[in-house]
């Protein structure tokens, strides 16, 4: 069967809710019940999701030349090459022991990008942010608020239950596995493999405008060091901070190289805008690789970069250019919630965020 053309963004692509408002609120509400009892607890305000890091990285993100005019949209209109920054991280609220199996996560900050700004973007980065399944766990963000509200009622309680019940989970999740099923609600919930980050491939998840188009993006690990890792586990056995450290281990070896790839919608109804649960399928939509993402050999928890990047950065959807508008409900509601967590920081921490200043 041919691969259908792209599909031209047009803003009615998009359909909007009458209460997007109100999930916002009910979101922000959960974000600040799980701040605020972190910052109590730990003395120090964390992120209202991905709150524990597993490695701080920087290197340079490289765009191919000579990319098919639909592919060269936005940031990837010219090829150069940027700085970049990256957060690995595991997505609760609270900072949990390893031993509790969750999904991963990873924010990527590309420097340096010209063109028209999102409203409200500061600075003149690019932030992709994804996590390593191709689909979301919900349909809406309405239907994620009432799940946050849920989850921060757990928030930082019973972390001896939670190990406990992580393992049920991994084990369920793996006999699944077996008879080839795979459970995104399990994972979320703490059944998620606990495989090495590095070797992991990472998705948006959700869409965005690529320039005259719309997207799916995804990071996919291809240097040999890395693949190596592709389904590797971690022995988190009385190692509270096990990734943390073996990620400090593996990076201070390795020159890490991904592939950055586009996946251009091509027919609405099996690539929906607005249900982030639906996978697009590569024999309908392929993903083709648009840049390079290089992370040489460096202490992944070194304390200069955690005060820089961690502790001084935030990474959004909503931090970049025009011609990548998130798109959809649950994008939507990112955007006040994604803000409400970063300026809780700064202002409990004392601490102001920002964006890396231009080269």
């Amino acid at each position: 069967m041919p691969i259908l053309p792209p599909v031209p963004y047009t803003p009615d692509v998009e359909t909007y809710r009458d209460d997007e408002r109100e999930t916002v609120d009910q979101l922000n509400a959960a974000f600040d019940e799980i701040l605020t009892r972190t910052h109590e607890d730990y003395g120090h305000a964390v992120r209202a999701v991905h709150a524990k890091a597993h490695a701080i990285l920087e290197g340079t993100f490289v765009v191919e030349p000579r990319l098919a005019p639909e592919l060269a949209q936005g940031l990837f209109a010219r090829p150069g090459t940027h700085a970049a920054f990256v957060r690995i991280s595991t997505n609760p609220g609270d900072i949990l022991d390893d031993a509790i199996a969750l999904p991963r996560g990873l924010a990527l900050k590309v420097a340096d990008v010209d063109g028209a700004r999102l409203p409200g973007a500061e600075g003149t980065a690019q932030d992709f942010v994804m996590i390593n399944s191709p689909i979301f766990l919900v349909p809406t963000a309405k239907k994620f608020a009432g799940n946050l509200a849920l989850l921060a009622k757990t928030t930082d309680k019973a972390e001896g239950a939670k190990v406990a019940l992580s393992k049920v989970l991994q084990a369920v999740n793996g006999a699944l596995g077996l008879v080839g099923l795979d459970s995104p609600k399990l994972g979320s919930l703490g059944g998620a493999p606990q495989v090495d980050p590095l070797g992991e491939t990472y998705f948006s998840v959700t869409p965005f405008r690529h320039g005259d188009y719309i997207a799916k993006y995804r990071l996919r690990p291809v240097s040999e060091a890395l693949t190596a890792r592709t389904g590797e586990t971690i022995d988190t056995t009385d190692r509270p901070d096990a990734i943390r450290e073996d990620l400090r281990q593996e990076m201070a070896v390795i020159d890490g190289e991904w592939a950055f790839e586009v996946q251009l919608c091509r027919d609405l109804d099996k690539q929906p805008v607005e249900d982030p649960t639906v996978e697009w399928q590569e024999d309908d939509a392929p993903f083709v690789r648009v840049a390079t993402l290089h992370l040489p050999r460096q202490d992944s928890w070194e304390a200069g970069a955690l005060q820089r990047i961690d502790e001084e950065m935030r990474f959004s959807v909503w931090t970049g250019i025009a011609d990548h508008q998130p798109l959809g409900d649950i994008n939507r509601a990112r955007k006040d919630t994604y803000r409400h967590s970063a300026e809780f920081r700064e202002g409990a921490n004392r601490c102001p965020i920002h964006e890396p200043s231009p080269v």
